[in-house]
């Protein structure tokens, strides 16, 4: 297992990381990101887990169920 952090400067970004991210990989994305129009619906329809950083606790019960999820189903 690993991490790929992706540190992006424009929505154009998104698209080319899509091109170099692994197979059977789980992508997690700040929840602002839901809100760029197309590219926030093209994120949301891809699978992405949106996490909402303002709210801590939340968004580490979200990681947490990701991180089981992920162990389960021997995803990256």
């Amino acid at each position: 297992p690993f991490v790929i952090v992706c540190n992006h400067q424009a929505s154009l970004d998104l698209m080319g990381m899509v091109e170099v991210i692994p197979e059977r990989c789980v992508p997690i994305a700040k929840r602002e990101l839901l809100y760029l129009g197309t590219v926030g619906w093209a994120c949301w329809l891809s699978g992405i887990i949106f996490i909402k950083r303002q709210r801590r606790d939340a968004a580490i019960e979200v990681i947490s169920r990701t991180a089981s999820t992920m162990r389960r189903e021997n995803v990256r």
